[in-house]
């Protein structure tokens, strides 16, 4: 079972932006969004360590540590079905060279804890990075781009057409946000 990771790696954000159809220059940002629904069943629970083993429909295990945050540990039990439901959203703006652009941020996790019979909780977080446009390569489809840390990463688009009308020196803004919602049934 594989449960989706909260925080943002510029690369993958990166890697769902080839996914999207082309824009050029875009007057509004355009948002790529996924979402991975994953049921699980309590097998197990630490009292003491607080963690939980939980097995998913394939028979796969996977151990997950519910902190003082999660505030309704008390009430789980094991043979509880418990949803993960993760939704994933990219939004990217290219802006055209000398047009400023937001700085980049990181918000504090936003948890809104679920007033229903059974535990239940949200999670919200969004970072925001700004990438620079090395080099494109239409040839090989291929994008360098340099990141605020002065890191280097190179990749593959998929389709072409994101290519048409980006080049060197182009900012990328790349909003990344994800929101997981978990319930007990």
């Amino acid at each position: 079972m594989k449960l989706i990771p909260t925080s943002l790696a510029v690369a993958g954000a990166l890697a769902l932006l080839i996914a999207v159809p082309s824009i050029g220059y875009a007057q509004a940002p355009v948002v790529h969004e996924k979402e991975v629904v994953v049921k699980a069943t309590i097998e197990a629970i630490d009292r003491d360590t607080r963690m939980i083993t939980l097995k998913d429909k394939e028979g796969k295990t996977q151990i997950i540590f519910a902190g003082t945050e999660v505030r309704r540990f008390d009430e789980l039990k094991v043979g509880d079905v418990v949803t993960f439901k993760t939704t994933e959203s990219v939004a990217y703006r290219i802006r055209k060279p000398g047009e400023p652009a937001p700085a980049s941020a990181k918000d504090e996790p936003a948890i809104v804890r679920g007033a229903g019979s059974k535990p239940s909780a949200s999670k919200t977080e969004q970072e925001t990075k700004i990438v620079l446009v090395k080099e494109v390569d239409e040839k090989t489809q291929g994008v360098t781009i340099q990141t605020e840390d002065d890191r280097t990463m190179s990749f593959k688009v998929k389709d072409k057409a994101i290519l048409k009308g980006l080049k060197a020196g182009d900012r990328v803004v790349i909003s990344y946000t994800t929101a997981t919602v978990i319930s007990v049934e």
